[in-house]
């Protein structure tokens, strides 16, 4: 085994992938949440926040596919290019700027639960699965009765694999 591979400290997490697979460049499902599942997020100026900062992003080469922001959790499907920042990174300058917002609005600090939850894409259908998932969230908490009525979802950029 690869002695650069395993983590120097064991309370670190594993590699990521560009240093196992450095040509692999992969496209992420994440999610993150407001600190106690507080419902601070759905509001019309959080979700223009929101589209703001992924419009901007694509100066950098990172395409923010479809979202859903949901009262206490936002999901979303994002492709980083393999020269750009790495994908935690880039969720904490989402969360930073997406904190500010929430400041303005009067909601203090703490916004945000640490971390947050990525899973890679493999496939179209995986992109199509998960979306279904996601997609259909605001309806399974009993927000709306159809997905389509929920006004803080989206779609950024088109990805397509």
């Amino acid at each position: 085994m690869n002695e650069n591979l395993i983590p120097k400290d064991p309370r670190h997490r594993p590699p990521r992938l560009s240093v196992l697979w450095p040509d692999v460049h992969p496209f992420y499902f994440v999610t993150f949440n407001t600190h106690h599942r507080a419902a601070t997020l759905a509001r019309n100026d959080f979700h223009d926040a929101f589209r703001r900062f992924c419009e901007q992003a694509r100066t950098s080469g990172v395409a923010v596919g479809r979202y859903v922001i949901m009262p206490d959790h936002v999901h979303l499907f994002v492709f980083l290019p393999p020269e750009g920042l790495p994908l935690a990174r880039w969720v904490q300058s989402l969360k930073s700027c997406l904190g500010k917002v929430l400041l303005r609005c009067g909601i203090d600090k703490p916004h945000w639960q640490e971390g947050f939850f990525d899973h890679v894409l493999r496939s179209s259908e995986s992109y199509a699965q998960k979306w279904e998932y996601v997609r259909q969230n605001p309806v399974r908490a009993g927000l709306v009765a159809t997905s389509e009525e929920w006004p803080y979802q989206g779609e950024v950029e088109s990805i397509r694999f």
